[in-house]
């Protein structure tokens, strides 16, 4: 496939996805009567009957619309308790409600997650927070974009002068709790300041657009970063894992 046709087919898979999750956003906007419906391994991660709803509506229509293409799905993989090989076909990585613990608050910093991979290397990411109307997006090699306007992180260059969104709610786990305070022991003297979400797609996008200079989490899945990663990289930032290093 050449170039030219390679991002038109890029093009036409995002196209098609962004109005599904605008879609999805109008559902969990409307939504009545939201229950939790079980919890996952961690006491924090939460599902409700519509993280199940929206990940079926978002899949039948991506598979309808496009049936060789292959999916990662955060519910799905739970309740299978397998997360599939990313292979070279297109291939879907959604989480349907990425923050459901702020979702199920009425908290408004929550997200559909949507990315997508095409030879094992991610190509467009989308993150739409149905109750601000705030939609991310980005294909490689466009940019990054907040409600369709472009978006860049912030040039700093200094810790001191940098605010981090640090994800303090994993310092639950016994096992990553020394880690964290040590860290946050460490950085809370120096950086301007720490903010913590519960949502690591958003937690990205507000990377990409200068809300804040830096995200960290730990233990995070496919469906929490794929998305967010290639709009952060569009936006000119940089994406490594908690040793430093590139992935």
């Amino acid at each position: 496939m050449c170039e030219n046709n390679s991002i038109r087919k890029v093009t036409e898979y995002f196209e098609y996805a962004y109005a599904l999750v605008l879609e999805a956003g109008n559902t969990l906007r409307e939504a009545k009567d939201v229950e939790v419906t079980r919890k996952k391994e961690e006491i924090w991660d939460l599902v409700t009957q519509y993280d199940l709803k929206v990940e079926e509506i978002l899949i039948q229509k991506l598979k309808a619309r496009f049936p060789l293409h292959k999916f990662i799905g955060e519910e799905e993989s739970t309740i299978t308790g397998n997360i599939p090989d990313l292979t070279d076909d297109p291939t879907w990585i959604i989480d349907p409600i990425d923050g459901t613990a702020n979702y199920v608050r009425k908290m408004p910093i929550f997200g559909i997650s949507v990315g997508l991979a095409i030879n094992k290397e991610l190509m467009a990411g989308i993150v739409h927070n149905p109750f601000l109307n705030e939609t991310f997006t980005a294909i490689k090699g466009q940019g990054a974009y907040r409600n369709g306007t472009k978006i860049c992180t912030r040039d700093v260059t200094e810790i001191e002068q940098s605010n981090l969104n640090y994800e303090l709610s994993l310092a639950r786990s016994q096992t990553l709790k020394p880690m964290y305070m040590h860290r946050l022991h460490h950085l809370i003297s120096i950086m301007e300041g720490i903010r913590s979400f519960g949502c690591a797609s958003l937690g990205l996008c507000y990377v990409a657009c200068g809300y804040n200079d830096a995200y960290q989490c730990d233990g995070l899945k496919p469906w929490d970063a794929a998305a967010g990663v290639v709009i952060v990289r569009e936006a000119g930032g940089y994406v490594c894992d908690s040793s430093g290093k590139y992935s």
